[in-house]
């Protein structure tokens, strides 16, 4: 380990204490920060922070898994193709099969977290393309899909 890298890890660790110091003083435990490890992980595979949800989609554009992307949404979910609604399951079942199933969809990383749901920085490539970065906004609840809103980056 280099010295500069020690350095860092030492001011690291001693601001930590502080801050454990300061809350204790004020009668609050602080809540832990995610480790060095854990942040290292999810740079090197950005997909350990995509949701269940989400993840559920990806598989399926990935396996051409037509009824599972389908599962993946909320009955009444809606999918934005850019500025085209697509609702319900008939109609995102006929979108998948004739422009999404057969290509390929790959998380570079996760660009906003939210309570109900992420945006996720992807490449989408549909069958015979090189493909493009896009971002897949994804809305949740109930464990399903509600709204998926996939723009160009």
């Amino acid at each position: 380990m280099t010295t500069r890298l020690l350095g860092v890890r030492r001011t690291a660790a001693a601001s930590l204490a502080a801050c454990a110091l300061l809350a204790s003083a004020c009668g609050t435990t602080p809540t832990a920060a995610p480790s060095a490890a854990s942040t290292a992980d999810q740079a090197a595979d950005p997909t350990t922070a995509v949701t269940r949800e989400a993840r559920a989609y990806v598989d399926a554009v990935n396996a051409r898994d037509l009824d599972a992307l389908v599962a993946a949404f909320a009955s009444n979910g809606v999918v934005i193709d850019v500025t085209r609604p697509i609702r319900g399951h008939d109609a995102i079942r006929e979108w998948a099969r004739a422009e999404v199933i057969g290509g390929t969809l790959e998380v570079v990383s996760v660009a906003e977290r939210r309570a109900n749901g992420q945006k996720l920085l992807v490449h989408w490539a549909p069958a015979g393309s090189g493909g493009w970065r896009a971002h897949y906004d994804f809305t949740v609840s109930d464990g399903r899909i509600v709204r998926a809103d996939l723009q160009y980056a």
